[in-house]
């Protein structure tokens, strides 16, 4: 798959504006089609919810929640170099609406508690195989308020995902190679 040098957020507030990303095997931005599948599904909520993006990458979900009136986002990216362009493109952005964070994910996970959000995002690398850890270590360290959303993007083939019985699907979807399936918490 090819990727351009930048991206566009699809909706809200800053609608159009471009952001630039870094081409590497490890940045994967959410597709264009999938992204305005996954807003129409959360449209209905987003406003004043507080999320966490567990594999930031090029910061494309969270500013679409920033756009849409998310009161906070928390972006944790591991790539040194890709969190210097995330802070580069956030520098237009509310100061008081995000933090970024450069620092692997479970590290994080198994520091922080008591921190609640509404929406969390586990989009990983395709071969990262931490996904059951990092869903482990979100319930486990109780980072869901009630009614909250769980967003898993992962390669189609990736079908060993242990979701928590209180984790109900909400919504699926798939491309020729990704799932993606949004999540509710009982």
């Amino acid at each position: 798959m090819v990727y351009k040098n930048y991206l566009k957020i699809i909706g809200g507030k800053f609608k159009g504006k471009k952001i630039k990303i870094i081409k590497d095997k490890f940045t994967k931005p959410t597709l264009v089609g999938i992204r305005k599948t996954l807003f129409d599904w959360l449209n209905p909520y987003i406003k004043n919810f507080i999320c966490l993006d567990c594999f930031a990458g090029s910061g494309i979900l969270s500013l679409e929640c920033i756009s849409r009136k998310a009161k906070h986002v928390t972006l944790i990216e591991k790539k040194y170099k890709i969190f210097k362009n995330i802070k580069k493109n956030f520098q237009q952005i509310n100061k008081k609406k995000y933090s970024i964070i450069n620092i692997d994910i479970l590290i994080w996970l198994k520091k922080k508690k008591k921190k609640k959000f509404d929406l969390i995002f586990i989009d990983p690398p395709y071969k990262n195989k931490n996904i059951n850890l990092i869903i482990k270590w979100i319930e486990k360290n109780n980072f869901l308020k009630k009614k909250s959303f769980i967003y898993i993007e992962t390669y189609k083939k990736n079908k060993l995902l242990n979701i928590p019985k209180k984790w109900i699907l909400y919504k699926k979807k798939y491309t020729q190679n990704i799932e993606y399936k949004l999540f509710t918490k009982k």
